[in-house]
C-alpha cells in the first residue's frame, strides 16, 4: 500500500513557484499556471508550502484547487510582495491558528528587513489539527534571502527560535537558497530544534540528483536549496523531486519536492 494512502501518512510539498515576470518570455506565468495546478494535482499534496507567489498567482491556485483552503485568513495582501503560502487539504485537517511574521528586528513591520537583506522576506505557519489521528502539529512555510548571507543566518536563528517557543510537532519547508553544508542548515536541525532533513534521513545523496533550482532549463545546478524539515514526531518513508515537464516546458525554475511523513508509533 502506497505511503500517501495510509490513514496515518500524509504528503508535503514545497514548490516554488518563481513569481510573476513579464521578462519571463516563454516561461511566463500565464503559460505556465496551469502546468502548476496539473503537476500539484497529480502529486496529491495533502500540505502544499509555495515561495514567490504573487496575490495573484495565488488567487489562481485558490480557484483552481477547490480541495485545499489558504492558510492566510488575515494577510494584507500587496501586489509589490511574493509571498511564501501555507495550503492544505480541506477535508484532512482543521487549522485551530494559523499567522505570518517577517524575517527582520522589527516582525510584524510589513516588508521590513534586516541585516544584509536584498528582499523583505517572511515566514506563513499553521497549527493543523490531523482529523485522521486527532493530533495536532505547526507547519510552516518560508523563503530566505538569495543575496544575504548574514541575512540567511539571521533568518534561520529567528525560525528557529521561533519553532522552540512554540512546542510540538514541526514541519517547516521551503526555498532556504543554501546548500545543506550550510550554517542556515547546521541552525535548523540543531538538536534543540528538533528537525531532521527529509532528504538525509532517507539516505539520498547530495550531487546534482538532489539538486532542485534548474533555471527552466531541467538541468538542475548550484546545490539542493528547497528542503523539507520534520521534527521526530514523523517518520520519512518517502520523498521525490518532481521533474514533470511538457515538450521542454516546466512549470517553474524550481523542481517541486515532496516528501511522505507518517505519525510515528
Amino acid at each position: 500500500m502506497s505511503p500517501r494512502t495510509l490513514p496515518a501518512c500524509f504528503r508535503v510539498m514545497t514548490f516554488n513557484l518563481r513569481f510573476e515576470n513579464d521578462r519571463d518570455g516563454d516561461h511566463a506565468w500565464s503559460l505556465r499556471k496551469d502546468f502548476v495546478v496539473e503537476v500539484v494535482k497529480a502529486c496529491k499534496p495533502a500540505i502544499l508550502g509555495t515561495q514567490e507567489g504573487t496575490p495573484g498567482q495565488l488567487d489562481f491556485l485558490r480557484e483552481h484547487l477547490p480541495d485545499y483552503t489558504m492558510a492566510a485568513p488575515d494577510r494584507p495582501f500587496d501586489p509589490t510582495c511574493q509571498y511564501p503560502t501555507l495550503f492544505y487539504e480541506t477535508g484532512r485537517f482543521h487549522r485551530a491558528d494559523s499567522g505570518e511574521f517577517w524575517l527582520s528586528h522589527t516582525p510584524p513591520v510589513h516588508r521590513s528587513k534586516s541585516w544584509d537583506s536584498a528582499f523583505p522576506r517572511m515566514m506563513g505557519y499553521g497549527l493543523l489539527e490531523d482529523r485522521e489521528v486527532g493530533k495536532t502539529f505547526y507547519v510552516s512555510v518560508t523563503h530566505l534571502d538569495h543575496l544575504g548571507a548574514e541575512a540567511r543566518v539571521g533568518q534561520a536563528r529567528m525560525i528557529a527560535e521561533w519553532i522552540r517557543a512554540h512546542p510540538g510537532p514541526h514541519i517547516l519547508m521551503g526555498d532556504f537558497n543554501q546548500p545543506p553544508d550550510s550554517r542556515v542548515h547546521e541552525i535548523l536541525t540543531d538538536p534543540r530544534i528538533g528537525l531532521l532533513d527529509t532528504w538525509q534521513v532517507l539516505g539520498k545523496g547530495q550531487g546534482p540528483e538532489g539538486w532542485t533550482h534548474h533555471d527552466f532549463h531541467g538541468v538542475p545546478h548550484k546545490f539542493r536549496m528547497d528542503w523539507i524539515l520534520a521534527g521526530r514526531s514523523f517518520d520519512v518513508v518517502r520523498a521525490e523531486i518532481v521533474r514533470d515537464h511538457k515538450d521542454g516546458v516546466y512549470p517553474s525554475d524550481h523542481f517541486p519536492y515532496w516528501a511522505d511523513l507518517c505519525w510515528a508509533s
